[in-house]
């Protein structure tokens, strides 16, 4: 009962519109003597923030493949030169060309093809790059629906490597000088209808979203290679070999 009797004096104290007024000033006047380091406050934020990001750029972005499905690439990918031969004749240039001096003739009808967000083009030393348009076309497909699957499959991105398009009959002569058994004189590539695709190098994207990107073993990527490849090839697009010395798949566009 003591405590409470004590409380009324108080009470009553602030009835008075005065002491209200008193109480009020001396709290904000104790605020405003509190000073705040704006600057400081916000370089502990920038730092905070610098510090988490990073972390998460020495935290690379992990491959999570789901199984795959092994492919018999020499059985799959068998067709024969007499075929890529007649489609190459069919769609492409009338006739081979006999040096790089004939191919400036020709270079205003077909598509120059250059490095871009799906394929590289290998230091080509004996072939120049252009193509039809459907080859070119052809091309970008298997680039961009390498990378969709890639994705779907839970691995980070990966671009395929050109190593071989148009080939001119020096270009094929000087191949088989250099000991290359597939460098055939009456060959696809001469009509830029052909080109090749590396299976044991890719190109990887080294980062996505500002984070490094985990590397996969080149197998792996062959697989999901040979899949898109084998979709294109069910679906009459193309004619593929796969060319294990070369270490590389022969493709010719049938569009």
């Amino acid at each position: 009962m003591r405590d409470i009797r004590g409380v009324w004096p108080i009470i009553d104290k602030l009835k008075n519109g005065e002491t209200w007024r008193r109480f009020f000033y001396k709290g904000v006047s104790g605020l405003r003597r509190v000073k705040i380091n704006y600057r400081g406050v916000v370089l502990l934020a920038a730092i905070v923030v610098g510090v988490m990001f990073a972390i998460s750029l020495f935290k690379p972005y992990k491959n999570n493949p789901v199984r795959l499905k092994k492919i018999n690439y020499a059985k799959v990918f068998n067709d024969v030169n007499s075929v890529h031969l007649k489609a190459a004749k069919s769609l492409g240039l009338e006739k081979p060309l006999k040096g790089r001096d004939e191919a400036e003739d020709v270079m205003d009808d077909l598509v120059r093809i250059e490095d871009n967000r799906y394929y590289s083009i290998a230091r080509l030393t004996h072939s120049i790059p252009y193509l039809t348009e459907g080859a070119a076309e052809l091309l970008e497909v298997i680039g961009k629906n390498f990378r969709d699957s890639l994705k779907q499959k839970g691995i980070n991105p990966n671009k395929i490597i050109v190593t071989s398009v148009l080939r001119t009959q020096a270009d094929i002569k000087s191949l088989q000088k250099s000991g290359n058994i597939n460098a055939s004189s009456n060959s696809a590539h001469c009509y830029a209808t052909t080109f090749d695709i590396a299976y044991a190098d890719y190109e990887k994207v080294e980062y996505k979203r500002l984070r490094r990107c985990e590397s996969i073993e080149p197998g792996v990527l062959k697989q999901v290679l040979g899949e898109v490849l084998m979709a294109l090839q069910q679906k009459e697009m193309c004619y593929v070999k796969y060319e294990k010395k070369q270490r590389c798949f022969h493709i010719t566009t049938r569009i």
